[in-house]
């Protein structure tokens, strides 16, 4: 046997290992590639988010606008309600100032007739702020307290009716308690009056001044000393 080493010819259907270079062309040609394709997907991926957030402020500030005009002629319409509404309850919260004066001893019983005619106004008054649209939180805290105010006012009517049914010696408390819900009728209307005055002025009406006539003692709010619409 000779004494030099033969090669050994390699095994059948085994390959040569790859080079290097070969191992990394492929990942380099994918790397390449991706980042070709990734900007303009991304590009559009940036403009098609520009374009739905564009698209969601302009519906905003649309609803924004639409609630703002609502809620401006919703105040035009409740001060012209109040308006006419107080100019109602007048009368009414002058004959009470008579007949359960504040802070004084009750004066004169009133007739049945008149008790009924205060009774028929303050109900309407009631009626007129039932069933209220939906509106702006200022407008409708006004709203509410105008509404609670006629509410209280048409219990103290009521109140007074019951007392003249009662025997003359027994009608102190009640016409107590209908003095007593007079006068928290009253000052809830001075609130909401007052708030109902800052709509208008930021709304750009001017001062309304829609108050209730009000008597020392009672806690009610009143007018401040700007002309109307100014």
């Amino acid at each position: 046997m000779s004494n030099k080493t033969r090669v050994r010819p390699a095994a059948r259907g085994v390959q040569p290992a790859p080079s290097p270079a070969r191992r990394i062309a492929p990942l380099l040609i994918a790397f390449a590639v991706g980042a070709l394709l990734a900007g303009p997907i991304g590009a559009l991926a940036a403009d098609s988010g520009g374009s739905s957030s564009s698209s969601s402020d302009d519906r905003v500030a649309a609803l924004q606008a639409e609630e703002a005009k609502r809620d401006a002629a919703q105040i035009v319409e409740l001060t012209g309600k109040a308006r006419q509404i107080q100019g109602s309850l007048v009368p009414v919260l002058d004959a009470l100032a008579t007949a359960v004066p504040v802070g004084k001893p009750p004066g004169p019983a009133a007739s049945p007739s008149d008790v009924a005619g205060w009774q028929s106004v303050t109900g309407k008054a009631v009626a007129d702020f039932a069933d209220p649209p939906s509106g702006g939180t200022g407008t409708n805290i006004a709203r509410s307290g105008l509404a609670a105010a006629v509410r209280t006012l048409d219990a103290a009517v009521d109140t007074y009716a019951a007392a003249l049914a009662q025997p003359e010696a027994s009608r102190a408390a009640l016409l107590e308690l209908a003095g007593r819900q007079r006068d928290i009728a009253v000052a809830t209307w001075s609130t909401a009056a007052t708030q109902l005055d800052v709509l208008n002025v930021d709304s750009g009406n001017g001062h309304a001044h829609v108050f209730l006539p009000a008597a020392p003692g009672q806690g009610a709010l009143t007018a401040d000393g700007v002309p109307e619409g100014k």
